[in-house]
Parts: C-alpha cells; structure tokens; sequence
C-alpha cells in the first residue's frame, strides 16, 4: 500500500489505468481502451507497482493474470473512479444528452426469452434516434459471468429475466408477463386440458441455464413448490424451440409475449399452464460504475420503452370480414 508521502504522487488517471490493466488483464489491451501507447502504460504499470509494493500483472502461460492484492484493489478503484464521476461529472450530467451526436458504443447482453422482437426493435429504435452509435449484442449462456462484466465495465446493460435479481446492482422492471404453454396444435392436450399430474409427466423442453447447475426460472419455482417436471430436452438455442415443439409432443412453458409470435406462423396451440406460476418479470440490470452515465441512462429508457410497446404489437391480428356469397 502507497505511504501518506506517496499520495501526492498518485493522480486520477493512474487509478484509471490501475482498473483498466486488472480488468483487461493486458498491456497491449489497457493501451487500446486507454487511447494511449503500450510504451505509456508499461511505464504506468511500473510506477503502480512501485507506490503498491506488488507486482500486480504477472505472466500466466501466452497472457497475464492479476496478483491477490490487484484483485483485491478493483473493487476500491472502481469506486474511487465512480466518486471521481460523481464529484467532477456533475457539469456533463446537468447538460442535455444529444443522441444524434452520440458515438458511444453501446455493449447489451440479453436472453431471447422476452420477445423475438425485442432486441431488433431496440436496435431499430437506436439507430433511428442515434445514427452515429454502435451496438454490441451478447448472449446470455452458462459460460458468461455477466455480473463481473458489468463490475469490469465490459457490458453496459443486462436484460433478462430472474426470480430474485442479484442485489448488487442497480435494476429496472421492464415488462411482467403471463406464464403458459407451448404446445403442438394436435398435441392431446390442446383438446382436452390437462391436471397438473399430467402437465409434469409431460415431455419439457427448456433453455439451458445461464450458468452451471442452475435450473431456471420455471425449475425453481417448481422445486419451491416440491414438484419437479420431466425435461428431456435443454437447448442454448431459445428461438428454434418453437419448431422442435411444433413437430413433437414436447411443452414448453414461458412467457405468453414469446409463444404469441409464433402461433400465426407455426402449427402451434398456447394451452393454459396447470401450475398457478407467478408472472414472468424481465429486468435491466447495471453497475453502479455506469449509473450516472447520461448516454446510458438513455439508452436503458430506449430499453424500457421498447419492452412497454411489445405487449400492443402481439394483440392478434383481426379476421378479415366475411364477404356474403
């Protein structure tokens, strides 16, 4: 730890380039993010390890990994640089935030269980109001740590749905919505209903969990309950479930919004769920780090007003009026 004669030697942007060699884990990288020269931070990253005493990079394998005491200096990096913001952004978060000239890059990762509509018409409502702006789209999966993403600042925005929301970060409810089924137009039980008996010993198909050994939404809810349903098929692919179902005697249970884009196009029937579900709650989620960060700030209302619309565009499509004969 730097001594209280080494303070004056340590300025802002040397705490900046400390955060963004942890989390870059790269010389060359850290360079790349900070606008400056792999010469420029080399040199920074021996001045840091002089005032801290530890190496903090060291080589592991063809790259670098963070020592012990790196790691344990991100968290208090992050909201020493947050602080900074707050103390001396204050002038940028009073002017107005002009989209048209924004270049931001702005990185999302989402889930497709919300709506297959959702993130094209985000993407659509972007560019119509800030043409200059880019858009990194991420999926959610197993094998992505969106929680230390969005810590590192390499993910702007997560969205998607949780029972309980990790409580460290900022969140925002976008939409709630009613859980059903799935099922083929000729599967049984779109004639003739079904118990809640009959609805677990059904085939399920299901997303497969966003991180390993977890069980999903659905899933636990049912565990909560003491019931367990039958999944003989899991897929990373959410939008091809649909056809899988169409062509099978396999349920799938999710929100009505998703199954409603489907049943015009597809042999499909949405039946009524047995089991008494809450309803589905999709969330945006950000890091303090990005909280008062006005570009950000507009595109989660983007999100938001996206996600309020999607409910009016699934509303069926009026029968065209019978011609007499």
């Amino acid at each position: 730890m730097a001594q209280p004669d080494n303070f004056d030697k340590i300025e802002l942007h040397l705490v900046r380039v400390l955060h963004v060699l942890i989390t870059e884990r790269s010389v060359s990288r850290a360079a790349l993010k900070l606008h400056s020269t792999q010469p420029a931070v080399s040199a920074q990253l021996k001045r840091l390890r002089e005032l801290t005493g530890d190496p903090l990079l060291v080589r592991a394998g063809n790259g670098m990994t963070p020592t012990a005491a790196a790691l344990a200096l991100a968290g208090p990096a992050a909201n020493l640089l947050n602080e900074a913001e707050r103390m001396f952004g204050a002038r940028s978060r009073r002017e107005s935030f002009d989209p048209a000239r924004c270049k931001a890059a702005f990185r999302v990762a989402a889930s497709d269980y919300l709506d297959p509509l959702f993130l094209p018409e985000l993407v659509a409502r972007v560019k119509r109001t800030a043409p200059q702006a880019q858009l990194e789209l991420h999926g959610l999966s197993g094998e992505y740590d969106y929680r230390r993403s969005l810590a590192a600042g390499e993910v702007d925005l997560v969205i998607g749905n949780w029972l309980e929301p990790p409580g460290e970060l900022h969140l925002g409810k976008l939409i709630s919505d009613e859980i059903v089924c799935l099922v083929a137009e000729d599967h049984p039980v779109a004639r003739r209903g079904w118990s809640v008996e009959r609805y677990l010993a059904s085939e399920h198909v299901a997303p497969a969990p966003l991180h390993p050994g977890a069980r999903g939404v659905i899933d636990d809810y049912l565990a909560s309950q003491g019931l367990a349903r039958d999944v003989v098929v899991r897929s990373a692919h959410f939008g091809l479930i649909p056809l899988m179902v169409a062509g099978s005697l396999l349920v799938l249970t999710t929100g009505r919004l998703f199954c409603t884009r489907y049943v015009e196009t597809l042999p499909l029937s949405i039946v009524r769920c047995p089991v008494p579900f809450p309803p589905l709650t999709y969330y945006q989620l950000w890091h303090e780090l990005t909280h008062e960060s006005a570009p950000l700030r507009w595109l989660r209302e983007q999100a938001k007003d996206v996600a309020r619309a999607l409910p009016e565009r699934a509303l069926p499509r009026r029968a065209a009026p019978k011609v007499p004969t």
